[in-house]
């Protein structure tokens, strides 16, 4: 090898491994470090809201399956800290009102999702028909988009909830169960919820102007302290700023 290529070889080295410390010192996004299986930024919605009602309706078979759901190993509620933290301020916010959060579902795994999945596409698997989805055909559910490959509650910063009253002591009346497959569980069912608006459409709605408002009271302390509703559901909402808005995360529902 002569000098001229030997000083090449040596000058190509050199610039190789300074791109390799430059890529390695290069900064990892949260997201991107974070593993699905990774429950370091969760935690059990009870440690930051210790008075909220928990009625986890898929560790139960009281739910549009009909059968506990998989990844549901405790009845127990999870959420990112960012958005357990928001929660708290809109439990101080409705306690004001005289009313606690009762929650259903939070974060939810992939292998829960991927349950619903399978469910969706048994077509002779009806036996929760009359309780959740009575007006419609199981084979539209994914095309109407009540069932999906993913979810965002596997992302860890969207909850399904309602409202308990202390004053009565009974949950609020929404005008509808959660999980109901059907017109009536949209929030725009009846009104204008942007503008808070009841209208009393004539046609088959059936969401009473108490109901509506109820709905808004949940709606309006949920908007308030950074979350954004669905267009679908009175009962899910989002953080709007959710700290992994790509990753669906695998772990189990349990007690971290």
């Amino acid at each position: 090898m002569n000098r001229l290529s030997l000083k090449t070889l040596l000058l190509a080295t050199l610039i190789i491994g300074m791109l390799t410390i430059s890529c390695k010192r290069q900064p990892q996004s949260i997201e991107s470090a974070q593993s699905n299986q990774d429950t370091s930024a969760f935690v059990n919605i009870t440690d930051i809201v210790p008075d909220v009602i928990l009625e986890i309706r898929y560790f139960g078979t009281y739910n549009f399956v009909g059968t506990r759901i998989d990844g549901y190993e405790q009845p127990t509620a999870l959420l990112t800290r960012q958005a357990a933290d928001s929660l708290r301020a809109v439990s101080d916010d409705l306690k004001a009102q005289g009313y606690r959060l009762k929650i259903y579902d939070a974060y939810r795994p992939q292998c829960a999702v991927d349950h619903f999945v399978r469910w969706g596409k048994d077509l002779n698997d009806t036996q929760m028909k009359q309780y959740f989805y009575p007006q419609i055909d199981k084979k539209d559910l994914f095309r109407l988009g009540y069932i999906a490959e993913q979810s965002g509650h596997s992302r860890g910063s969207t909850v399904d909830l309602t409202i308990f009253d202390m004053n009565t002591e009974k949950e609020v009346d929404m005008g509808g169960t959660f999980d109901w497959f059907g017109r009536e569980s949209h929030p725009d069912c009846q009104g204008d919820p942007d503008k808070g608006i009841y209208i009393a459409y004539d046609n088959a709605d059936t969401i009473t102007a108490e109901q509506f408002k109820n709905r808004m009271i949940l709606r309006n302390a949920m908007l308030r302290h950074g979350f954004k509703p669905y267009d679908c559901e009175w009962w899910h909402f989002t953080l709007k700023n959710e700290p992994f808005p790509d990753t669906y995360f695998k772990f189990p529902v349990r007690e971290l």
